[in-house]
């Protein structure tokens, strides 16, 4: 069946969108995908040739969230959409909108070509952004897909806000006007895994700062983690499975303290590894944020503790994810390999 169904891959130089595009050529699948710029075309063939065989069945097409054209050409004969392009940003801007427009206007516009061509599902990839900020709960409370980041609450990052609305502005659409095709989401949490080249996911400094000495200890902030590898499943499953129309599946593993992480590096990696044994104080993180915009941006998470549920994944599509512990090192291993620390 795969054989003689064609896929769409939003923003095909994106890690997570490679992942994807690797995991569909390996079921049969024909897949096309979107650059702004085609000229990337043979850069991106070979990255993704570090993981597949970016045969003839992979196209490629010229498309821009920021613009009507070429949309309409992209999702032309494809069968299903995979929406991963979104803009994360190494920091958070002074102006919200620069985040929240893009995102929820590209959104729309991949939504409205994809429903004008007939496409059977649209998969959009969201964030736990959207699900787990903004509100008051109780301590202990593990978030789900029914919850809603609330985006006038207290500290909503520009990121989480772009995401909310995006999505909630996704769901609408497909309400409205999505006739014959339906919609299924992911809320991913913090995506790590191999990088496949330099330029990878700002997501990775997390470790990459751990390896690299730019803090000298391991900060008081945690991430809940999903494998790069383990999503781009987690999509795929979401685009075939019939109970997946009209839902939200959070992506998320097991919560891991920076602490936790750097544990993870220095058992795995060796006594040469140089990775910093000790938590790094509160008051020093908020010094260093003051002249890195990469700190600055996930300070206030310091001592929080958000924990998600994949249990709906599992459960509904027999969603399986590899041990922790690999994804943290593989991405370790990887960023040596491509020379990144």
């Amino acid at each position: 069946m795969a054989e003689t169904k064609t896929v769409l891959v939003t923003g095909g130089s994106g890690w997570l969108a490679g992942f994807c595009i690797a995991a569909l050529l390996e079921q049969g699948y024909r897949v096309k995908t979107t650059l702004r710029n085609l000229a990337r075309e043979a850069e991106v063939r070979a990255t993704l040739a570090k993981i597949t065989k970016p045969d003839e069945r992979l196209t490629f097409s010229a498309a821009d969230l920021s613009a009507d054209a070429g949309w309409a050409e992209a999702v032309a004969g494809c069968h299903y959409v995979l929406h991963v392009a979104s803009p994360f940003p190494a920091g958070q801007p002074k102006d919200p909108n620069e985040l929240i427009i893009p995102a929820r206007e590209g959104a729309l516009r991949v939504l409205k070509a994809a429903v004008a061509a007939g496409v059977e599902r649209v998969v959009l990839t969201s964030s736990v952004a959207a699900v787990a900020y903004g509100q008051k709960v109780a301590e202990g409370t593990v978030f789900d897909e029914s919850f809603w980041t609330d985006v006038k609450g207290h500290d909503v990052s520009a990121y989480a806000q772009s995401k909310t609305i995006a999505e909630q502005a996704a769901w609408a659409f497909m309400k409205d006007s999505g006739g014959k095709t339906s919609l299924a989401v992911i809320n991913p949490a913090a995506i790590i895994g191999p990088a496949l080249s330099p330029d990878f996911s700002t997501s990775l400094q997390l470790v990459e700062r751990l390896m690299n000495g730019s803090t000298p200890g391991s900060p008081r902030i945690g991430f809940t983690i999903v494998d790069v590898r383990d999503l781009a499943q987690l999509h795929l499953l979401a685009m075939t499975r019939p109970e997946a129309a009209g839902q939200r599946f959070i992506g998320a593993g097991p919560f891991l303290w920076m602490g936790d992480i750097a544990k993870i590096l220095k058992a795995g990696l060796g006594k040469d590894a140089k990775v910093p044994s000790r938590e790094l104080p509160d008051f020093m993180l908020r010094i260093i944020a003051l002249f890195d915009p990469g700190i600055r941006s996930v300070v206030g998470s310091l001592g929080k503790k958000k924990e998600m549920s994949s249990a709906k994944a599992h459960s509904v599509l027999g969603w399986r994810q590899r041990p922790v512990e690999d994804t943290i090192l593989d991405c370790a291993r990887s960023l040596i390999a491509e020379g990144i620390v």
